[in-house]
């Protein structure tokens, strides 16, 4: 594996990065005082208070920039997975409110055809009356020509 020599330092890489493109807010602050504090005190070893040499550093370095992509690739899996849950929960909710609707239209439906069936032998009714005042406004009509034409024979 090969180490890069010339690493960018951490506090180079946050300046560079627009706000809030890869940190959470108030993330930011924090990466940013570590770094402060990291900048001025020098690294030790915990055991014997040595200074770490800089191949321990660089392999320390490149390790944490292998844990950084693992995190960064299994953040974006979750987000991926987020997303298609919330797409799905959006989806079960417009079905809901689709298949309530379907279920009012529905029942609006049934009234109706209810109502249209109680409704039926009144039309054919009106339309029987309609035809008996038909045949009584001809009846009539006829009754007065013949009224008219026989007073005027006399």
């Amino acid at each position: 594996m090969a180490v890069n020599r010339s690493p960018s330092p951490p506090s180079l890489a946050l300046r560079t990065c627009p706000p809030g493109s890869s940190y959470a807010e108030g993330v930011r602050e924090h990466v940013q005082a570590a770094i402060q504090r990291q900048e001025q005190t020098p690294v030790t070893a915990a055991v014997q208070g040595r200074k770490a040499g800089a191949a321990s550093l660089h392999a320390d370095l490149a390790m944490a920039r292998e844990e950084i992509k693992e995190l960064r690739a299994e953040r974006d899996q979750l987000r991926g997975t987020m997303r298609q849950q919330l797409g799905h929960q959006l989806d079960q909710i417009s079905n809901r409110k689709l298949t309530e609707r379907i279920t009012e239209l529905t029942e609006a439906n049934g009234k109706l055809e209810h109502e249209l069936a109680k409704l039926r032998p009144l039309a054919d009714h009106v339309q029987e009356l309609e035809r008996d005042l038909a045949a009584a406004r001809t009846s009539l009509r006829q009754m007065i020509r013949e009224g008219n034409h026989y007073q005027q024979n006399q």
